[in-house]
């Protein structure tokens, strides 16, 4: 794809932005387990960063989905995961459905202001009984009166922690689970909401939570498209969200790869620098080559999408693939830093934690190889009903 002076523009502001704003406070933050969300994503607000892609009328750009990669993209220069995920929450996977599907109302009481940095976002699909499995949830809501009687529990909630609303997934009726959920608008103010947090392997500095709702009450007005059919709009929203993990994983990966070669290049061993071996040089070869194809497929993915093609099959190669690779950098670069890189402080030890959890979130790799082998048409007849993502007909609400 062919980036224009516009993207690139962008694409320098948001580095600007983490080199300035960020990346000096990413030790800190990283020991505290938490950065100042609503300080950080006011700045990103008036950067115009969260609504990259939405309409002007509610405070974006206007631009289409390629400017939020080249973003995700940009965001790959900070020296941790956890903060551009906690970015991409709010900007690609908290809020599409809302721009997309969401009344007017809606949008002007949750979409603005969190395109304005003022509010911090948050997705709750997830709970501890069904995580990849979307279809499994439990959280059910009720209605009573012109209200939604919400409880129930989700689980590994970025931004859970700090954030303002919920686009909560949630059972709206009984029968077919493709067909029974809505998305809808949570105040994570409301009674009854309560918050727990989760301690992780890595990500420290994004905030994670377990969400608790005991009879939370919101208005029925706050669902976002037509009822039961959230399923499809969560599916719809995950194809954006594997993108992003596409694009945010390219540059942080050249950033081990330049890292690594550096730090070989000088350490030395029975006399001569580390890089000089064969094994060494060669495999960082293959790994930037793999790096180069991955870009190559997650900017033909983008293309395809913003010109209003189904990339299921494609955007979850992407998220397969960059799951994959960012483990595989990590550990065979750190190894090539030998006793160094087993220190935590070191940054192939830090996107090691990091980087494991992009082949759990989001979809694990399983799911994407189930999702693939069903449209490659290679699954067999029984499995196929049991990978659900969305059919065509579905996909004409996009």
């Amino acid at each position: 794809m062919r980036l224009t002076e516009q993207h690139e523009q962008l694409r320098d502001s948001v580095i600007r932005f983490v080199e300035n704003e960020i990346n000096p406070f990413v030790d800190e933050w990283e020991q505290a387990e938490e950065f100042p969300s609503h300080e950080v994503f006011k700045k990103l607000g008036a950067l115009g960063v969260f609504g990259v892609k939405y309409d002007e009328a509610y405070g974006g750009l206007g631009l289409d989905f390629s400017y939020s990669a080249v973003v995700a993209e940009a965001l790959g220069v900070c020296t941790c995961g956890g903060i551009p995920m906690a970015i991409g929450v709010q900007s690609d996977m908290a809020t599409p459905a809302l721009h997309r599907f969401g009344t007017e109302e809606l949008k002007r009481n949750w979409l603005v202001p969190t395109i304005a940095g003022e509010m911090v976002a948050c997705l709750g699909v997830s709970e501890a009984g069904g995580g990849s499995d979307v279809a499994a949830i439990k959280t059910t809501a009720r209605k009573d009166g012109g209200d939604y009687v919400i409880s129930g529990s989700k689980m590994w909630i970025t931004n859970g922690l700090k954030a303002d609303w919920c686009c909560l997934l949630v059972n709206t009726s009984e029968g077919d689970v493709h067909r029974n959920k809505s998305l809808v608008v949570v105040p994570l103010d409301a009674k009854g909401v309560t918050r727990q947090k989760i301690r992780k392997v890595g990500m420290f500095s994004s905030d994670t939570a377990q969400l608790f709702l005991d009879d939370v009450r919101v208005p029925q007005t706050n669902i976002i498209g037509q009822e039961g059919m959230g399923f499809t709009l969560q599916m719809l929203q995950f194809q954006e969200e594997r993108l992003w993990a596409g694009a945010n994983s390219l540059t942080m990966l050249d950033r081990l790869l330049d890292a690594t070669i550096d730090y070989t290049r000088e350490r030395k061993a029975f006399g001569k620098s580390i890089l000089d071996n064969q094994v060494v040089h060669f495999r960082l070869a293959e790994l930037r080559t793999e790096v180069e194809a991955l870009r190559a497929l997650t900017w033909r993915a983008v293309e395809e999408y913003i010109a209003g093609k189904d990339v299921t099959k494609l955007a979850s190669m992407v998220k397969l693939k960059c799951g994959r690779l960012t483990r595989e950098v990590a550990d065979s670069c750190l190894q090539y830093w030998g006793g160094m890189g087993y220190t935590w402080e070191n940054p192939l030890s830090r996107a090691l934690r990091d980087g494991r959890l992009v082949s759990i979130g989001g979809g694990a790799d399983e799911i994407m190889l189930g999702i693939i082998c069903k449209l490659e048409g290679t699954l067999p007849r029984e499995q196929k009903e049991k990978v659900r993502e969305p059919a065509k007909s579905d996909r004409a609400f996009a």
